[in-house]
């Protein structure tokens, strides 16, 4: 099948589903309509990753595909979380986020894709590393709309998208959960790099790195302010965001100067 049709499908599908959410605030039967047409778009858009690979005979894992790539991970992973916890609605802001990220793939493809074979060590790394952005990704977006949902508590004038969210102690339970999940995953990736990657320096990752056991150190320093000093609401919120820019610096910031500006791999 045509690459281009399979992404414009799921480019359109991931907006339509998004929309579907924001009327399913009004009437919930929308709901399940926004997380089939998602499904869709999800599964539309992974076809096109694979599709791509099988044509390249490797994985591109250049910035704008390395982004695409984590985008539809991303929204696999809050459907697969929607069925067990209240995060649905998080595709208002998700699902277009993944349609623009394939859209920059499109725009902006890498022409010279590395062709390396990884060991299962290295693959285990990149996958860990993957999953624990995906998921402190989601978890920082929970922290976005927890913020917004305890200030307009606050002043008495909750809209009726924050209305139809679960009580903030659920909201920050689930938050709570989806870090502790993401810096499993991170602790996997971090220790895993230590071991299989031979030289940090000449492979341009000490950056990524540093600001990884930063970005660690922070969840981790949330988590146990959280069982041993009961942080919750605005302090939860800003350690969660101070976390995930710097984990997105980590996995983006170098990766971004290298490719894009310095046009280096």
């Amino acid at each position: 099948m045509n690459l281009f049709l399979l992404e414009g499908a799921a480019f359109f599908l991931y907006f339509a589903s998004s929309i579907m959410l924001i009327k399913g605030i009004k009437e919930k039967r929308h709901q399940k309509t926004a997380l089939k047409l998602a499904s869709i778009a999800a599964l539309t858009h992974l076809s096109a990753i694979l599709l791509q690979a099988w044509e390249q005979q490797t994985i591109n894992f250049g910035f704008f595909h390395t982004a695409s790539i984590i985008s539809v991970i991303i929204v696999f992973l809050l459907l697969i979380s929607s069925f067990s916890k209240p995060v649905e609605k998080l595709g208002i802001a998700l699902f277009p986020l993944a349609a623009f990220m394939l859209a920059l793939d499109y725009a902006f493809p890498d022409l010279t894709p590395i062709q390396t074979e990884y060991s299962l060590a290295m693959n285990t790394h990149i996958l860990s590393s993957i999953v624990a952005f995906c998921l402190l990704t989601i978890a920082a977006f929970q922290a976005l709309l927890l913020a917004i949902q305890n200030n307009q508590l606050k002043s008495h004038n909750p809209g009726r998208l924050m209305l139809s969210f679960p009580p903030l102690q659920a909201m920050e339970s689930l938050l709570f959960q989806m870090i502790s999940t993401g810096v499993l995953f991170l602790s996997i990736s971090l220790v895993s790099g230590f071991i299989f990657i031979d030289d940090l320096f000449a492979q341009h990752l000490a950056h990524k790195t540093i600001l990884s056991i930063l970005a660690w150190l922070t969840f981790s320093a949330l988590l146990l302010g959280k069982k041993l000093y009961g942080w919750r609401g605005r302090t939860a919120i800003r350690w969660t965001l101070y976390g995930f820019l710097t984990l997105l610096l980590a996995y983006f910031g170098s990766k971004f100067v290298l490719e894009i500006l310095l046009n280096k791999v």
